[in-house]
């Protein structure tokens, strides 16, 4: 599965994540040359590489992910992390998700972690 974090998730939960899974394909934004860039810029780029979005935001990113899924575009999928859960429930929440699906499920889906 490869990811994609926007410039602003939590740091806590990718380090989590990645000591979790060391093996796993996870970039950050800012590290791919998108930092400061528009949200509908973003899930293109995510689109275009292959790459599931993880992000806090559910303002504007779910918003701009439908309105791909709407206009025929790729929208690989975008995974809603709450800031609010316990960031142990949430690491592994996306370890489950990581390790028990196929990308190909997540094609035009938004999903909303943590599960419970």
């Amino acid at each position: 599965m490869r990811l994609l974090t926007d410039e602003n998730f939590n740091g806590n939960i990718l380090r989590g994540l990645m000591r979790r899974l060391p093996e796993l394909d996870i970039v950050r934004a800012q590290d791919v040359g998108l930092m400061n860039t528009n949200d509908p810029d973003i899930l293109e780029w995510a689109a275009s590489e292959g790459r599931i979005l993880l992000t806090h935001d559910v303002a504007t990113i779910t918003m701009y992910a439908y309105e791909r899924v709407n206009r025929g575009l790729a929208m690989i999928g975008v995974v809603e992390v709450t800031a609010k859960a316990p960031i142990g429930n949430i690491i592994d929440d996306l370890e489950l998700f990581i390790c028990c699906s196929d990308p190909e499920e997540y094609e035009g889906q938004v999903l909303f972690i943590p599960f419970s």
